[in-house]
């Protein structure tokens, strides 16, 4: 494998350095010979010529990178997964969300998620919804956040039903990141029953178990702006006694 993918560990050179001074950053891999390597018979040249088009953008890579989904090395197919977020074409929304539901390995879902969410188109939504409701916790975390990226309404109320009831503090408190992403951009009727589902998620996260879970809380409450839900944090902080350092 070419010395682009090697990490900067000639010792010798370090020796050579004068006080202060740091080595020079490798150069970036050449395009045209990690296109080739995407198609090398070694699952570990595949791996990392993947891994560099998570920098790397050129559309040529973007049909052999669709074929690397069904790899059969996990370590390829998580490189591809965000790769595709570097390079990604409307073709590939539809084998993402297939190898999403049908792939084995939390971490290549966990990259697809990611992917998803950047991509902001909505067919992801559901798969995202999904996986925020019934994958292991790694990728409900990160199905909260790409769910808040993707910038739909409909996924209010998803990511409230796991505020409340997620057991896994992480995956609660990213949904509170997502839902301060999402309630300033989508005013709620104040009348409705999402409103309130909302006021009340928030207000009882104000009291999770978890002080990360309450930090976000706080954090959403505030870019949200509502005026019953600002009354009500600040009633909360002013009998806690609380202030931010």
């Amino acid at each position: 494998m070419d010395d682009h993918f090697n990490d900067f560990n000639n010792f010798d050179d370090f020796e050579n350095l004068e006080v202060g001074e740091l080595p020079e950053p490798p150069p970036p891999p050449d395009v045209e010979e990690v296109l080739q390597l995407l198609h090398s018979s070694a699952a570990l040249d595949r791996t990392a010529a993947a891994r560099a088009f998570c920098e790397l953008q050129d559309s040529r890579a973007i049909p052999r990178l669709l074929e690397l989904l069904t790899d059969d090395c996990p370590l390829v197919r998580v490189g591809v997964c965000y790769a595709l977020g570097r390079n990604f074409c409307d073709a590939a929304i539809a084998p993402l969300i297939a190898t999403l539901e049908q792939d084995w390995n939390g971490y290549v879902r966990k990259g697809i998620v990611w992917t998803l969410g950047n991509c902001r188109d909505p067919r992801a939504l559901a798969p995202l919804i999904s996986s925020l409701r019934y994958d292991i916790s790694a990728v409900r975390l990160w199905a909260a956040s790409a769910l808040g990226h993707l910038g739909s309404c409909a996924a209010i109320a998803p990511l409230i039903d796991a505020l409340e009831t997620d057991p896994v503090a992480a995956v609660r408190s990213n949904c509170a990141w997502a839902l301060g992403k999402l309630l300033p951009q989508h005013p709620l009727d104040r009348h409705s029953p999402l409103y309130r589902r909302a006021v009340n998620a928030l207000s009882h996260g104000l009291e999770d178990e978890d002080l990360g879970v309450q930090n976000d809380v706080r954090d959403t409450i505030r870019r949200w702006g509502d005026r019953h839900m600002a009354h009500v944090l600040e009633q909360m902080e002013w009998n806690q006694g609380y202030c931010e350092l």
